[in-house]
């Protein structure tokens, strides 16, 4: 899985969409429409637009097999939780990212590599936004 060079601010159905991909890894459209249904309730129409729409965003890759397209994230899992987990930190808990993470690693959420991942990008995204600020 490669990653953009920024980190995406995925909108709700974005991040549904990527969630059953990190779960499930390449899928169809219809895979992936059929795991959203319960709860989305799209028209698979909606669900085919939204994908297209993220590989050309570049946070979906998409492959031909066997006359069918396979999608999968280009965009890990924890590169995909960091604006969120911004957003969380500062303006819903006023507290430091280290707080969200903690309760990522109790809640055995993500695995041990992917809260080193997201913690690293968090503050690396920081500094790059400190940098730019004195800039």
């Amino acid at each position: 899985m490669t990653a953009p060079t920024e980190i995406p601010d995925l909108s709700r159905a974005e991040y549904s969409i990527m969630k059953v991909l990190w779960r499930s890894g390449r899928q169809t459209i219809r895979e992936v429409h059929d795991q959203l249904n319960p709860t989305q309730q799209w028209a698979y129409s909606t669900t085919k637009t939204m994908m297209d729409r993220m590989v050309k965003k570049g946070l979906l890759t998409r492959e031909k097999f066997h006359g069918i397209f396979l999608y999968q994230p280009r965009v890990s899992r924890p590169a995909g939780l960091v604006r969120m987990v911004q957003f969380f930190a500062d303006r819903v808990l006023e507290t430091d990212y280290g707080t969200v993470i903690n309760l990522f690693a109790r809640s055995n959420t993500l695995s041990e590599m992917e809260i080193e991942e997201l913690s690293r990008l968090l503050y690396e995204d920081d500094q790059s936004t400190e940098d730019q600020n004195e800039g």
